[in-house]
């Protein structure tokens, strides 16, 4: 298969430098001193998962520069970006594409399908990796958990036309399978926890039941992992946001299988203690972050479904008035 691999920071670094490592055809899109160091010295992935290895050469180029139709393309950018990466790829997927958003907003795959002529699901990443330095991809955590899978199981008939019958729909859906699982089973040989999911709406929601907490409240208090693993204000504010997520994922019916709070806490367990969010860092160098996709739109999703989410109210009120984007 063709890899794409829109966006190569600490998430589409890592995946698409596990895959290059197999020996996978994959291409990064890439821009400035990253995209340069790439093209110079390949790309070095430091991992806690499966140690350090350095990719070389690596095909990394720009949007503009990349001229092949992908067979599969992760979109690892952050929200705001999502806009230019759709617009990218609009004339470059071909209809047997399969595009898996890796962001850290939910339901980014619903979003944009209308806009993509191939099939779009949505996905989500557990990990815990950045750019160290140009060139250089730090995973300093082992956890890498992948999910991707259709919304609905209508969708693996794909664009059937009016009037084909039900066994072209059949044949259609099977082949999206097997395409689905040959990208499961090669993310796995490559190094990757990943799962094929037909629960991907619950499994993203739980993902972002503990993404926006953190970010949203370590954008609040300006913490690193060890202020919320110490009981106090900035622990209890953590878990009210995770108990808001849940409440608006009930209100959309969708029924978890763990518990958030207990899951959100073993994932905050498992972070080094000096961890802050990539929101965080955004927001600290002055520039855009991911603030309206992660704590604006559950206030959004809260008078959607009609659940109140006072203490996102309260963080987005804060953002507002401090003037964050």
């Amino acid at each position: 298969m063709k890899f794409l691999v829109v966006g190569a920071g600490g998430t589409g670094g890592c995946i698409g430098g596990y895959l290059a490592k197999l020996g996978e055809d994959v291409t990064f899109i890439a821009r400035g001193r990253h995209l340069a160091a790439m093209r110079e010295n390949g790309l070095r992935v430091r991992s806690a998962r499966i140690g350090d290895f350095q990719v070389k050469p690596v095909k990394a180029c720009t949007m503009a520069e990349y001229n092949e139709v992908p067979d599969v393309v992760f979109i690892c950018v952050k929200y705001y970006s999502l806009a230019e990466a759709v617009d990218f790829l609009k004339p470059i997927v071909g209809k047997d594409t399969i595009v898996i958003p890796i962001l850290n907003v939910y339901g980014t795959g619903e979003k944009i399908q209308p806009e993509l002529e191939c099939t779009v699901t949505d996905g989500c990443v557990y990990i815990f990796s950045m750019i160290e330095e140009p060139g250089i991809i730090h995973q300093p955590t082992p956890i890498f958990r992948m999910f991707f899978g259709l919304r609905e199981p209508a969708e693996a008939a794909g664009d059937v036309e009016a009037g084909e019958d039900s066994g072209k729909s059949d044949k259609a859906a099977g082949q999206l399978e097997e395409r689905l699982q040959a990208i499961e089973q090669t993310l796995n040989k490559a190094g990757i926890e990943a799962h094929l999911t037909r629960e991907i709406r619950r499994d993203a929601l739980q993902k972002f039941s503990f993404v926006s907490p953190m970010g949203a409240a370590g954008l609040y208090y300006d913490g690193v992992a060890a202020d919320f693993m110490e009981d106090g204000e900035k622990r209890q504010m953590f878990f009210n946001l995770v108990h808001e997520v849940e409440a608006v994922g009930q209100a959309m019916g969708i029924t978890f299988d763990v518990d958030l709070a207990e899951n959100a806490g073993n994932i905050l367990d498992g972070l080094t203690p000096d961890a802050t969010t990539s929101m965080q860092r955004d927001v600290a160098a002055g520039g855009r972050s991911e603030v309206d996709g992660l704590v604006h739109e559950m206030v959004r999703l809260g008078e959607a479904y009609h659940v109140d989410v006072p203490n996102y109210r309260r963080i987005s009120e804060w953002v507002k008035e401090k003037g964050i984007e």
